[in-house]
């Protein structure tokens, strides 16, 4: 460790005193251990990430229990606002926690809590009487690796490109969590269209049990390797480090109630998600877009939170962090919500639809080759987040005017 000291003048006697700071190496700075000052730091207040959940639930309460019409235009105004404003404090508490537990594991927390929130709104689209509900599942989760791996990953590496000109991230750690993506995603929503023991893209139950496990088990795998075997891979640089924010450490009371806010937030941002899933189905029509734009919405809702973190780490140059987020909230949705969905298929006995439409494979078989080449160097520029951007650009007008 390094000891710096600068001096100051206090007074009308230019009387000079020493401030020490002890800076830690960039390897204990992994580990949370950034610098050591003997001024406490102040800390910012953040009222609203718990009022605004704090209001969403009121309203939740005052929908439910029937005081007020569900289908009131202002209620659901509001209900969309607040919408949003849980979904900033879920992002804020969720970030609290993962600087508590320290990357990647803080990654991979908010990949499963986003999944929560979009398996339970699949599921009461799936629960609904018409005919489009057998396929929202495929719909969304392919929605949700359009707008992962183009749009939030586009984005993100064209704001990094701009700040900081070119940026750099470890190869083994990307690459192999969209091998993992290209895998399941083949076998969850290409394969289906292919085999002929049931009619149509889906799968038989024995196909369909199988392709549960192996999700599983091969996600399973993933988090063992970013979490514990090789958890160096997913590290920032020691120059993103350097040059990273300093960030008090919370303190254990601080993480336990931003846990158990980002619990209450989450669950707030699926009732007011449910309460306006009416209106959205009802606005998609009136707007004379096809019902598969249901779920573009719903994926973009559950992806807010991931979205906002992603790029907030990369206008910070921790492009590492950023593709964790990325990568890891398409590997959630595709490797955690269809072995839910498809759980729940088998149990319910509710049909479910996976094969996609060949439109629809073009795309992802494009953004699987762009992603594989953007992510072979280690480095980054604004040319391939604008490749990125034009691919999401593209699934978004095929998705609006197929």
């Amino acid at each position: 460790m390094h000891l710096l000291a600068t001096s100051a003048t206090v007074g009308t006697d230019y009387q000079p005193y020493l401030s020490f700071q002890i800076i830690a190496p960039p390897r204990f700075r992994r580990l949370g251990l950034q610098t050591l000052n003997r001024t406490p730091q102040t800390k910012k207040s953040h009222n609203w990430s718990w009022s605004i959940p704090t209001a969403a639930a009121l309203l939740i309460l005052v929908a439910f229990s029937h005081v007020v019409d569900q289908k009131s235009p202002w209620l659901l105004s509001i209900a969309a606002v607040l919408l949003v404003g849980t979904v900033f404090a879920a992002v804020h508490h969720a970030e609290v926690v993962a600087r508590r537990v320290g990357p990647p594991l803080g990654s991979i927390l908010l990949a499963i809590a986003v999944t929560v929130i979009e398996v339970a709104l699949i599921v009461s689209v799936m629960l609904a009487s018409d005919a489009y509900s057998t396929g929202v599942a495929r719909d969304t989760v392919f929605a949700s690796m359009m707008i992962v791996l183009n749009g939030v990953v586009g984005l993100c590496l064209l704001v990094g490109g701009l700040r900081y000109r070119e940026q750099g991230f470890q190869i083994r750690g990307a690459s192999g969590a969209l091998g993992v993506i290209g895998t399941l995603a083949t076998l969850a929503l290409i394969l289906p269209n292919y085999t002929r023991s049931a009619p149509g893209p889906v799968y038989a139950p024995a196909q369909l049990f199988f392709v549960t496990i192996i999700s599983l088990a091969l996600y399973g795998l993933f988090l063992f390797v970013q979490g514990i075997r090789h958890r160096e891979h997913f590290l920032d640089s020691e120059e993103a480090i350097e040059a990273e924010e300093e960030l008090p450490m919370p303190s254990g009371s601080e993480t336990a109630i931003s846990a158990f806010l980002l619990m209450v937030t989450l669950s707030c941002v699926i009732l007011l998600a449910e309460l306006l899933t009416s209106a959205v189905k009802v606005g998609v029509s009136l707007a004379g877009l096809p019902p598969t734009f249901i779920g573009v919405v719903i994926a973009s809702l559950v992806l807010m939170p991931e979205g906002l973190s992603a790029f907030r780490a990369a206008h910070a140059n921790r492009l590492q962090t950023s593709l964790n987020l990325a990568l890891g909230s398409a590997l959630a949705s595709i490797g955690l919500t269809i072995p839910a969905i498809s759980a729940l298929s088998l149990l319910l006995g509710t049909p479910v639809t996976l094969g996609l439409e060949t439109e629809h494979i073009v795309l992802l078989v494009l953004t699987l080759f762009a992603g594989s080449l953007t992510l072979a160097s280690g480095r980054t520029t604004v040319l391939q987040g604008g490749v990125h951007l034009v691919i999401f650009g593209a699934f978004l007008t095929i998705e609006a005017v197929p």
